[in-house]
């Protein structure tokens, strides 16, 4: 069922759910939405699976004609979204109709944001997985970003005639600067103490040579003991690595599966999230933590989510007319 056509594609939206397990030792990347948290959050304000595939837009949204009644929810980076003109917030649901024009602007805080529909979106399924992954050619729509004159559908239909918005105190706040934990290791024994120290007191910029695939950093050289090079190991999304300029490279959710460059530290998945919305010119900090402290961080998230899902606000669409004029009202239950 054709739902949407795309009339501008914006800067880089792509099909995304949350991964592609199983397959790094063939060297498939896991890809998938670079922040899983506004990508869940989005799922479930339309009551889909929180694996269903979504759009992450990329610092510029598209222009989507609407084929078909249904719901859709946006979430993450804060951008302005318009129905026919009339503006929609992020971080809750609405209803959208045929002939519709769904139009999401440039953020104005954060990188990335999601577009939900309700029942996920139709996209090629690779190796289990929807998620677009660029490089391989593998998964969303042909393995590309989206362009224009594409038609989107839906993996499902039906459609849901509540609307919901996320509490104001559950909505992160994007700032161009941020504090990301990290785990020393795998090969942090590679730095004296002095170059590690520096690792955690500088300030780094996300330099615009930055992709879903890893976060290139300005700032402070680290410097190895004895050298940068090690025999080829595996990388995790979150993996820092330390080549020979010096310049710490922070892999991301389509980085690939080996590499022979020492590893300082690994990013603490929960902050995988925090990251993905920071953009080329904001600056990041690393502060170190352990592994109890990383587990009770993920317990802490999957919490929060369920308070989410406990404490969504209902909130109603109407047009009004008055003395000729129509007007979009918008109300939320009281508590």
């Amino acid at each position: 069922m054709a739902t949407f056509r795309v009339l501008q594609p914006g800067l880089f939206t792509t099909i995304q759910d949350l991964g592609r397990y199983g397959y790094e030792s063939q060297g498939v990347p896991t890809s998938g939405a670079m922040d899983e948290f506004a990508f869940r959050v989005g799922n479930i304000l339309l009551g889909n699976e929180e694996n269903a595939p979504a759009l992450e837009i990329t610092i510029i949204g598209p222009t989507l004609e609407v084929l078909e009644d249904t719901v859709v929810a946006v979430t993450g980076a804060d951008l302005n979204v318009e129905v026919n003109g009339k503006r929609r917030t992020v971080w809750s649901s609405f209803p959208v109709r045929r002939g519709d024009i769904l139009s999401l602007g440039p953020v104005s805080s954060g990188c990335r944001a999601y577009l939900a529909v309700c029942g996920g979106f139709s996209a090629d399924t690779v190796m289990g997985s929807a998620s677009t992954y660029t490089r391989g050619k593998l998964g969303g729509l042909e393995g590309r970003p989206l362009k224009r004159g594409d038609v989107l559908s839906r993996a499902r239909g039906g459609l849901i005639n509540k609307f919901y918005r996320v509490a104001d105190k559950y909505i992160p706040s994007y700032g161009a600067e941020a504090e990301i934990r990290v785990i020393p290791g795998p090969q942090d024994d590679c730095f004296d103490r002095e170059a590690f120290e520096l690792f955690l007191n500088s300030t780094y910029t996300v330099t615009k040579d930055s992709d879903r695939m890893g976060y290139r950093l300005e700032g402070p050289e680290i410097r190895a003991k004895l050298k940068h090079d090690i025999i080829t190991d595996g990388i995790l999304p979150g993996a820092v690595q330390v080549p020979g300029n010096g310049k710490p490279i922070v892999m991301l959710k389509d980085a690939q599966t080996t590499g022979g460059y020492t590893k300082i530290a690994t990013c603490i998945w929960v902050d995988l999230s925090k990251l993905a919305q920071l953009k080329p010119g904001d600056r990041l900090q690393f502060k170190a933590v352990d592994l109890k402290q990383a587990h009770e961080a993920l317990r802490e998230r999957e919490r929060l989510i369920k308070e989410i899902k406990a404490s969504l606000k209902t909130i109603k669409y109407f047009d009004v007319k008055v003395s000729g004029r129509t007007y979009d009202v918008i109300m939320e239950d009281l508590e």
